[in-house]
């Protein structure tokens, strides 16, 4: 078993021995002999480096204990991303997980942590595409577009410079847009459109 948590850089010491004292409590009362404490002080935010986290994964890919213990989840992963990520990799070299304030507890063998895991990965996806929506309802009320500003590229310059043998890449770099919008442009007008 192996201890995990990350303390805030605003609590410090106190909490970290706080939360230490919980867990090994917990992983005694449970019978589980604990093999390293990883603790990181300080690390806050998304990319925040967490050396001890690092050290966790490595020693979990090695083999070095079969079961993780955390605080809490958010205490754990910097990101829904990153936990389901974590959580999966542990999972695949047949670490058990456990949050204590979570009260969750996932055997490596059980069937249920791969859909624990897929669950909070549809959640992440659900997040993401409501943040997609609503800031594309914010756009259409301040009377923008989403997406891409479509870039103004005179066809006949692109036409023209392709016949004198500029490839398509040159063009693209010459007119500072991507080799896509070159394509684009170029192409012939269909039916509907003519660009």
């Amino acid at each position: 078993m192996a201890l995990c948590l990350r303390v805030s850089p605003t609590h410090g010491r106190p909490e970290s021995e706080t939360q230490l004292l919980e867990l090994r409590e917990y992983a005694a009362f449970r019978g589980w002999a604990i093999v390293g404490e990883y603790v990181d002080h300080g690390s806050l935010g998304p990319k925040a480096s967490r050396p001890s986290l690092i050290r966790l994964m490595s020693d979990a890919r090695a083999g070095a204990f079969d079961a993780v213990l955390v605080w809490k989840l958010d205490r754990f992963g910097r990101s829904l991303r990153h936990l389901i990520q974590a959580m999966t990799e542990l999972a695949a070299w047949g670490i058990s997980f456990a949050s204590l304030q979570d009260g969750l507890e996932i055997r490596a063998d059980d069937p249920l942590y791969s859909r624990i895991v897929g669950a909070l990965a549809e959640f992440e996806v659900s997040r993401t595409q409501e943040r997609v929506k609503v800031g594309l309802r914010k756009a259409k009320r301040e009377g923008r577009v989403g997406g891409r500003r479509r870039v103004a590229v005179d066809r006949s310059r692109v036409l023209a410079m392709r016949e004198s043998g500029a490839s398509w890449r040159a063009i693209a770099q010459s007119l500072g847009v991507g080799l896509g919008t070159v394509y684009r442009i170029a192409q012939p007008c269909s039916k509907n459109v003519c660009r």
